[in-house]
Formats: C-alpha cells, structure tokens, sequence
C-alpha cells in the first residue's frame, strides 16, 4: 500500500518524540513492504519544530540537522514536491475546508499520490465536507484517511 505520513510520524527522525508514535514506525512500514512518502512541507515543518526545540535548548543542531539529513537521502521514501501541479490545485480547493494551509499540502500530496494518509491530526480527521468527498471522489476514490492505531 502506499501511504503517505503526516509530520507527527517524522519528529522522531529529529529528537522529537511523540506519545503513542513509535520511534521506528516509517521504517516499520518499510518492512511491511508499504511504500511509504512524505510532503516536501514536511521537511519545512520538522525544521521549523526542530528551530523551535534547539531555541528552548532540548535540541542541539546537529540532532535536527542529522535527522533532517537522513529523512531527505532515505531512498526508501518518496519526496512529494509541492509545487506539482495536482497537488497545489488540490490544495487550493481543499483550503475551503481546512484551516491550515500546510494541512491542505500534506492532504492533497496523499489524495493526488498515494493510497492512504495516516495522521493523528484531528482536523483532518474530521473532515466530512462536500468538498473533500467530491475532491477524493473524482482524484482517488479509493483513498482513505486513517491514524496509526487504525493502520495496525
């Protein structure tokens, strides 16, 4: 299956740990023989959390630095650019239903590109809107929004 992790998924890889997110779970998947991708927003958004860790002093640079590093040469999983044409113009549509315009990337990256998004976040969870159904409908009727736990 392609699936396509949300941030949350990728904090690990810079020192970050989450609750509930193990540590290893990209390479997990790996194994499990899923083909697994990532937003290029992605790597913006771990950066800018990793900014946010090194300026309270829980991180040093180096540890954000070597995480990002090693996600952005990690072969095994594709880099959705942003700037793809599908992408953006889904994007733009979906920003009538989503706040967060870095949500609509990532969103829009797993519509336009894989099978499946796993996100623990709730707004897009919870969208039910027209808009996203038609969106899924005429780009990938088959696509799904799942969390971890639910992909287990």
């Amino acid at each position: 299956m392609r699936i396509l992790l949300d941030t949350t998924y990728m904090l690990p890889a810079i020192g970050v740990s989450v609750k509930r997110i193990p540590e290893d779970t990209a390479i997990k998947l790996i194994e499990a023989g899923h083909q697994i991708s990532i937003s290029e927003i992605t790597i913006f958004e771990l950066s800018a959390m990793g900014a946010k860790h090194i300026t309270l002093g829980t991180l040093t640079p180096e540890r954000v630095s070597r995480g990002i590093r090693a996600i952005v040469h990690d072969d095994r999983m594709e880099k959705i650019p942003i700037h793809d044409g599908s992408v953006l113009l889904t994007a733009f549509r979906l920003r009538r239903s989503l706040n967060d315009f870095v949500d609509c990337l990532i969103l829009s990256s797993a519509i336009n590109r894989s099978d499946l998004l796993s996100t623990e976040d709730r707004d897009i969870q919870n969208l039910g809107e027209k808009e996203l159904l038609e969106i899924i409908q005429t780009t990938n009727p088959e696509f799904k929004i799942q969390n971890l736990a639910s992909l287990a």
